[in-house]
Parts: C-alpha cells; structure tokens; sequence
C-alpha cells in the first residue's frame, strides 16, 4: 500500500502549522528551513511568522546575505540572533556530537526571543530523511520542543524539493550547504580563522563555477570534494594549477581532490555506528 501523497504530506504539515498559530522559524536560506517559512507564511500569514537566523563565525557571509535577500523577498520579519557556540570549549574542541553544543546555543537565545515576543513554538527545517542521519543537533531540538513541521508531516528532502519547485521557491535545487565548522576534523579545535579558510577556499571554486564543492579541512590539508562529474575538470592542468595556488595562498601546504567524490557528512565516515547510535 503506498504512503501519503505528497498533497497530503503538504496539508498535513499546513494544518500542524495552524495548531501552533504564532511561531518563529529556524532561518538558514537553505532548501528545507525556506521551504518551512514559505508554507508558514502561507498559512499563518506575515503577521504571525518570524524568520530567525542565527549569526555566527561558522555561517559563511554570503549564506546571511541571503538569508536578508529572501526574507525581504518573501515579506516576513528578519531577526538576527548572535550565537557564541565558539566560546563553549565543548563545541571548540569539536567532538562529534558538536552540532549538539551549537543548536543548544541557538536554542537557548530562542527560547528567550519566543518568550519575550509572545510566540508559541520555535519552527525547524528538520525532514523525515535526517532521522536516518547523524544529527546531534536533533537532540538539541527535541530538549527545547523545536518542531519539526516537515519531519512530523512524513516529508523527505525529495518531497520538499518537488514542492520548492511547484512553489516557485529558488533554493529548490540548491546544494546543501551545512555550517563551516561541519569541514573540520573531529577532534581537531575549531578556530575563526580556520573557518575564514575554509570559507574563502570554496567562495574560490564556486569562482571558477563549481556550484557544489567542500574544503575538508585537516590541519594543514585541503581535501576538496567535487562531484564526481566535475573532477576531470577540476585535475585539468591550468584549473588544476588555480585551485592549488589560490587554497596554498589562503594558508593550507597541501591541496587534494578525493576521488571518491562529494559526500555529505563524509566527516562522519570516522564515526563509529555505535557511537553515532548513543551519541557519544
């Protein structure tokens, strides 16, 4: 017997966002999190929505940029609450629960701004799909009763990529494009200056027109994953040249390219299955 369809999943989701009445939405300008504040929006209206995006030295400039340019699109009050999740030695030392340590900091501050603005419910992008990820920052929402409107609907990524593009939505067919820190090494201390040099490392091969791309960072190595369809042009010589010159410029000794291609989470490969089942 087949599952819902995705109108179904749509009402379902709208119909949870009319229960809670006057809510604040997990801003991020991503696929999942703009999809979230179109559909409050829709059933809500302006009046009773608040996009919130947290600021922080792991968020890349250009992702808060637009972050203002879609929430102005859309019509919707932008808030900026600034978040110091590096100042939290748990989170700087970059364990492989610290996306536990900086959601809580976020969710912290937003409690505080739910409270103070009369709001009912804290909003997240969270999808039924990242129930089957490591996500530590999942527990984090679920101790501060963060909703999940998208997850709780059934939704997956795909179902809310469809629906993006059904609604006109640009972020539809955007790359994931998870915070800085997520580039660092477990275990090796995350610093602003590194996340500046991961920053600047893909700000420079979306230049040179790699639409997806990550600089994982060990110490002193750049591993640059591409999809895999793009890296017969990134190892051509002259490109080649470019990237290896621009990433040594910005401080890294060594420059790689992963054959294995782009992989979301690939940090995580590292992880044992258990610990990521306990969440140690």
């Amino acid at each position: 017997m087949s599952g819902p369809s995705l109108d179904e999943k749509l009402a379902r989701m709208q119909d949870i966002l009319r229960s809670l009445k006057r809510v604040a939405v997990a801003f991020s300008a991503g696929v999942d999190s703009t999809f979230v504040l179109k559909v409050a929006l829709d059933a809500l209206g302006p009046a009773n929505v608040v996009a919130v995006t947290a600021k922080s030295d792991s968020l890349a400039a250009a992702e808060f940029d637009e972050a203002q340019r879609l929430t102005q699109q859309m019509g919707v009050e932008f808030v900026v609450i600034e978040t110091e999740e590096l100042n939290n030695p748990n989170y700087a030392a970059n364990p492989a629960n610290r996306c536990y340590y900086c959601k809580s900091e976020l969710y912290d501050k937003l409690d505080k701004f739910i409270a103070e603005r009369g709001l009912n419910a804290a909003v997240s992008g969270i999808n039924a799909d990242d129930y089957g990820d490591w996500r530590p920052g999942i527990q984090a929402a679920h101790e501060h009763n963060v909703r999940a409107p998208c997850a709780e609907a059934g939704m997956t990524k795909q179902d809310i990529r469809q629906l993006s593009a059904r609604m006109a939505l640009p972020t539809f067919d955007k790359p994931a494009m998870p915070c800085l820190s997520s580039r660092i090494q477990y275990g090796e201390k995350i610093t602003p200056e590194k996340l500046r040099q991961i920053e600047r490392s893909e700000a420079f091969l979306r230049s040179l027109g790699f639409r997806e791309c990550r600089v994982r960072h060990h110490n002193n190595l750049a591993r640059v994953e591409l999809p895999a369809s793009d890296i017969d042009r990134a190892i051509e010589p002259q490109t080649r040249a470019r990237i290896d010159a621009a990433l040594r410029e910005f401080g890294y000794t060594y420059v790689t390219i992963d054959l294995r291609g782009l992989r979301s989470g690939s940090m995580n490969e590292v992880i044992a299955f258990g610990q990521r089942q306990s969440g140690a």
